[in-house]
């Protein structure tokens, strides 16, 4: 099954699966970006953080493998009055063409043996002193019931994250315990890993 089958299977489904309200952790690290670069959003499915960020004024660009995700995106920015442009790729086969000032993604899943050579594409997307900001589910999800995959391939440590981005300034990259409240597939306890990083 291809990424955008799995994923427009789980959007299909009427209403918004994770909720309208931005990603907590992205709602707390936004003011360090430049509103006068562009702010990508990866695997932004129906779109919170994408148009919370267009509503603080920033240049939005949301990329996901989900067609059926980014047309109730498309819906729900018309409905809130802002403009947030869309690419409908699979990561693995998407070429940026620009830098970014920002790059941020809540819960997004990647292969083992794709996160690397993803996660360098992103970190080579930036601008000079563009952030990064992540937040994943970490290799301890597995034994919570607040969503997120059943897959230790698809989930992320610390260590592997640190070894991935040896060549900029992390700020922060921590595994902590957190209450998600994020529409109906993220609710309860969960352990997730944040990482704010900025490129040299």
């Amino acid at each position: 099954m291809s990424q955008q089958e799995f994923w427009n299977k789980k959007f299909l489904r009427d209403g918004f699966l994770y909720g309208k309200k931005a990603n907590e952790f992205i709602l707390s690290t936004y003011k360090n970006f430049n509103k006068s670069k562009q702010v990508l959003c990866v695997g932004e499915g129906e779109g919170r953080n994408a148009i919370f960020l267009a509503k603080k004024g920033f240049d939005v660009i949301a990329i996901d493998a989900s067609d059926v995700a980014l047309n109730k995106l498309e819906g729900f920015a018309k409905e809130e009055n802002v403009e947030v442009k869309t690419i409908c790729s699979d990561l693995n086969e998407w070429t940026p063409y620009k830098k970014y000032g920002a790059i941020v993604a809540s819960f997004f899943h990647v292969n083992a043996e794709e996160k690397e050579s993803i996660f360098l594409k992103l970190e080579d997307s930036l601008n000079s002193k563009g952030f990064l900001v992540l937040e994943v589910f970490s290799k301890d999800q597995i034994n919570y019931s607040s969503g997120g995959p059943k897959d230790l391939d698809l989930l992320y440590s610390v260590e592997e994250l640190e070894n991935i981005f040896n060549h900029s300034l992390i700020h922060k990259l921590e595994e902590v315990i957190i209450d998600l409240d994020e529409g109906t597939a993220h609710q309860g306890k969960a352990s997730v890993i944040r990482l704010i990083l900025q490129k040299n």
